[in-house]
């Protein structure tokens, strides 16, 4: 206990803060107790012992010693150890606080950040031009289309040998952390991720701070968890001769950590909406300006329709950035392939993905040339309708019960996704109540939210039929054991899981949307499961039910974790 304890509280020490802007009205006892926290820096030896040092000569020695002898006893190390020692990066719900509360944002200097961190791992950014990255930020759909142009370029190397390896990096991970990383369209292996995992951590513990960079990063340290896994995704597809990689943003673009690219093949952006609204602002024409950031000079852009707002900013920052931007109607070429699910969002999500795969194609193949007026290749058809890509628009079935499981978590998404539910369930005619399990955990605005979600299930169902049974949980997986390692999450208010906080208001603005049904709140992602389950045990023969899970990408995988028990998606 005592050892936990330890670590938890070195984890917050560790930490060196994100570069950051901070506002005129910044409180200066947040600013004070940031500045009081930036100097820290905490190096961890096997067997992830908490050691609190400071940026001495004689500091660097003992990082230097320890990097020795970690390096020494690396096999030693598992994939838990490797989990243990990230989750020790994740930014506590007290700082994240008082950050927000001091009005402080990541700014321009966050790359330059990344920069050093790579640097001091052995990379600059001419090292990640082997690796040809496509780069594809977004609102909703990105992930899909990263997977889309992932799974044509495994495809395209079956058949002929080009690219030589596939990279895929995307966030954020269903059921274990080693599925953000992924070559040749599955993840890496737990021994692979461990060792990639310590070498970094130890790099980063030993290389000496030149007079220029010690102002941006502190000697010894490493950056918060998204961030050191974007790093570690450098080094494990450079090391192991990865030759085409896709990356997906993960918040915004301009400022996130993926952005240290600086001549992709491609850069792709998605439909834009409203998400992040404290990082990216609240209005969309704002979250523009941050997506736009991918595009670089030299690189081909791509993106689909656009609200008008958005429309504009992109075209706005495509001439100030020099860049060539196409914006693209789906492509006709979709017509005979069967794209799931069969709806135009995922087809424009298709359509980005051909345009990124035939611009990293045209780099990489020399004879490979495309064709808009020819029909799609085989290869671009058979990894556009084979693709797979867990929790988004899943029907899962099992006896009882009907499984539709969604990662969609904006307003926009969300509206989609029961639309999606709906059609599934009138096409499947299976007769059966509708049942929701829904959250979406540390963001207030997510209230909001279930209004359409509400309306667009009684609005596409024939007989206008709503949601029978609303079950709303935390994103804890287990009821006795608590969080799986790879779930564990420090930036959530510890005392909002415990009273159930967010899910009493999302269960009181369902009750005033939909007198009718039954609401119910359950501490637990199995409990909520469980309860699914009981209501199929009261049906009549030939009835099902038919369940939507969606609200979180985080409570998606904990129930793919239940249903399936696998260890990796």
């Amino acid at each position: 206990m005592r050892h936990a304890a330890q670590r938890t509280i070195a984890g917050f020490l560790t930490r060196p803060l994100l570069p950051l802007t901070v506002t005129a009205a910044a409180s200066k006892t947040t600013t004070l107790l940031l500045r009081l926290l930036q100097p820290l820096t905490l190096t961890l030896s096997p067997p992830l012992a908490p050691t609190l040092t400071s940026a001495s000569t004689s500091s660097k020695r003992m990082m230097a010693s320890q990097a020795t002898a970690a390096t020494s006893t690396s096999t030693s190390r598992t994939y838990n150890d490797a989990i243990d020692a990230l989750n020790s990066l994740q930014t506590p719900f007290a700082v994240i606080e008082a950050r927000r509360k001091a009005g402080i944002k990541p700014g321009a200097t966050s790359i330059q950040e990344m920069r050093t961190y790579l640097a001091r791992i052995g990379y600059s950014g001419h090292d990640l031009d082997r690796l040809n990255i496509v780069h594809v930020a977004g609102t909703k759909g990105k992930g899909s289309t990263c997977a889309f142009v992932d799974s044509v370029l495994s495809r395209y190397h079956k058949a002929h040998g080009l690219p030589r390896r596939v990279g895929l990096f995307t966030s954020p991970h269903l059921v274990a952390v080693r599925e953000r990383i992924r070559i040749d369209s599955a993840p890496i292996s737990e021994e692979l991720f461990a060792r990639y995992f310590f070498d970094v951590w130890d790099r980063l513990a030993a290389s000496p701070a030149t007079d220029t960079d010690t102002d941006v990063v502190p000697p010894g340290s490493r950056p918060i968890y998204s961030r050191y896994l974007t790093l570690m995704s450098y080094h494990v597809f450079l090391s192991e001769g990865v030759d085409a990689a896709v990356y997906e943003t993960g918040i915004g673009g301009e400022y996130d950590a993926t952005n240290v690219v600086e001549r992709p093949v491609a850069s792709g952006i998605s439909t834009l909406g409203i998400d992040h609204v404290y990082v990216l602002g609240d209005t969309v024409d704002k979250i523009a300006w941050h997506k736009a950031g991918i595009m670089k000079p030299g690189s081909p852009a791509f993106t689909i329709e656009q609200v008008p707002a958005a429309a504009k900013v992109l075209r706005d920052r495509a001439v100030e950035k020099s860049v060539d931007l196409k914006v693209l109607d789906i492509d006709p070429r979709l017509a005979p392939v069967k794209i799931r699910p069969d709806a135009n969002f995922q087809k424009k999500n298709a359509t980005l993905a051909i345009a990124l795969a035939e611009a990293a194609l045209s780099k990489l193949d020399p004879s490979f040339s495309p064709k808009p007026d020819s029909p799609l290749p085989q290869e671009f058809v058979d990894g556009l309708e084979q693709v797979v890509w867990r929790g988004r628009c899943e029907v899962k079935e099992e006896a009882g019960v009907a499984w539709h499981v969604d990662g969609a978590h904006t307003v926009d998404s969300l509206k989609m996704a029961a639309r999606w539910f709906v059609e599934e369930c009138v096409e499947r005619r299976k007769p059966g109540p509708k049942v929701l399990i829904f959250n979406q955990q540390g963001r207030a605005e997510a209230v909001g939210f279930l209004d359409g979600l509400c309306n667009t299930v009684r609005g596409a169902d024939p007989d206008g039929v709503g949601f029978k049974h609303v079950i709303f949980c935390t994103n804890v997986t287990y009821a006795q054991t608590g969080y799986k390692r790879d779930f564990v999450n420090h930036q959530i208010n510890p005392k909002d899981i415990e009273k159930l906080t967010a899910q009493h208001a999302f269960a009181e603005r369902w009750s005033a949307l939909d007198p009718s049904a039954n609401v119910m709140v359950v501490p637990s992602i199995e409990e909520a499961i469980t309860k699914a389950r009981n209501l199929a045990e009261t049906l009549e023969d030939g009835e099902k039910v038919q369940a939507l899970i969606t609200g979180s990408l985080h409570l998606v995988g904990g129930a793919l974790q239940i249903l399936e028990g696998a260890d990796a998606l």
